[in-house]
């Protein structure tokens, strides 16, 4: 089953994930890294100040270019930062611009975050896409620098449920 990973990371998790997912079956899985136009800041405050603002919004940031034909791909996984217990806004961006050819594809998404939120995030994504459940769904705390047998585990249940 081809599938498509689609991700915006920040800081570097949930890349460090999608990268995980795609070893898991490389020859049937590729990548889409969305990257805004206008970067996010990284410093603390800013990060979280501006970050949440526009997840809390709604935002739909300009995406820079991205080629991908939706029709060659069974499955779409989504992978993000949660900002104030939201997805992030260039999954927004993706969604609204590809609305028509994610009909009637298996979802599942992961969801990586610093403290708290995930669920929430996790179920106003399934609301934005207009599905009420995902095929499967992983929340991990800082998984890039928490490279444990925890977060491995939820990695490797995640990628069985799917890929099995």
């Amino acid at each position: 089953m081809k599938t498509l990973v689609v991700y915006y990371s920040l800081e570097g998790n949930s890349k460090y994930i999608a990268e995980k997912i795609k070893s898991y079956d490389d020859e049937n899985i590729t990548l889409l890294e969305l990257i805004p136009v206008k970067k996010y800041p990284t410093g603390a405050v800013s990060k979280f100040f501006w970050g949440g603002k526009s997840a809390m919004m709604g935002e739909k940031p300009e995406l820079e270019s991205y080629s991908v034909n939706l029709s060659e791909y069974d499955r779409v996984i989504f992978g993000f930062p949660v900002w104030a217990a939201r997805f992030t806004p260039p999954l927004r961006t993706f969604i609204d611009e590809n609305r028509d050819a994610l009909e009637g594809k298996k979802i599942a998404a992961y969801a990586c975050m610093a403290g708290s939120g995930g669920d929430k995030a996790l179920s106003k994504l399934k609301e934005e896409l207009g599905i009420s459940e995902f095929e499967e769904q992983m929340i991990l705390i800082n998984p890039k620098e928490n490279d444990n047998e925890e977060n491995n585990k939820k990695i490797v249940a995640f990628c069985e449920g799917l890929f099995t």
